[in-house]
């Protein structure tokens, strides 16, 4: 078993049908279990090197997200915390399959009647440095905001999200993953592609299959370029 300080990327993978899809890529390592989810590590060649790195089924939604992510950071104390995945895109702003390089991320459901509402949403905001990956990246993304809710994105949540916050696109665990890494001051790099497109409907809602197909092609271009990623990491540490 890797010791505290030994591993330097764990890399999160927080829904079911993502994490079917990484296992079914690397089908061979042993299953280690935890108090959220499963977790194996594999040999990936980096920079022409051989680096352990973990995959940890760190579970869907806000709470799973931000509990994983702490209980990874005191177990393994990693340099780097990658979290590769999935999220809907906003029809007319983004295309499908489009991979977004994450650089700020908030938490768009807190609902604060009291006094304001705005700064309840910006305490929950979280700004990526990501200065250390320099501007040359392993393959084409788009840096953007991606906003994070316990739900799918709502039809009638979209305007007001695109106007007061210019987003394009949602997902769940994205915004509790960043804030856990930033207090931890851990290096943090999230990657998610646009799976399926909500409009005036959602094209996934009612009819699972559309995200899951998006899923098998959108992990396919992030499990391509994951040792290149965690390149850019290592030789900038």
């Amino acid at each position: 078993m890797p010791k505290k300080g030994t591993v330097h990327t764990v890399v999160l993978i927080s829904a079911t049908t993502e994490w079917r899809v990484v296992r079914s890529h690397y089908p061979e390592p042993e299953l280690h279990p935890s108090p959220f989810g499963d977790w194996f590590i594999v040999t990936l060649e980096v920079a022409e090197q051989a680096e352990l790195v973990i995959f940890f089924h760190s579970g869907w939604g806000k709470i799973a997200a931000a509990a994983s992510t702490q209980y990874v950071i005191d177990r393994w104390s990693p340099a780097l915390l990658i979290n590769l995945g999935t999220c809907g895109g906003f029809e007319g702003e983004i295309a499908k399959g489009t991979i977004l390089l994450v650089e700020r991320t908030m938490v768009y459901d807190i609902m604060e009647m009291m006094s304001d509402y705005e700064a309840a949403i910006a305490s929950y905001t979280t700004t990526l440095d990501l200065a250390w990956l320099g501007e040359s990246y392993p393959h084409e993304v788009q840096r953007a905001l991606l906003v994070s809710a316990d739900r799918d994105v709502q039809v009638g949540d979209i305007p007001h999200l695109k106007a007061r916050y210019a987003a394009i696109a949602a997902d769940w665990e994205s915004g509790a993953i960043a804030y856990v890494a930033a207090r931890n001051k851990v290096r943090c790099l999230i990657l998610r592609g646009v799976s399926d497109l909500v409009g005036e409907v959602g094209e996934a809602y009612g009819n699972v299959a559309v995200f899951h197909e998006g899923t098998q092609q959108v992990f396919q271009v992030l499990l391509r370029y994951l040792p290149a990623w965690i390149a850019c990491a290592t030789s900038s540490s």
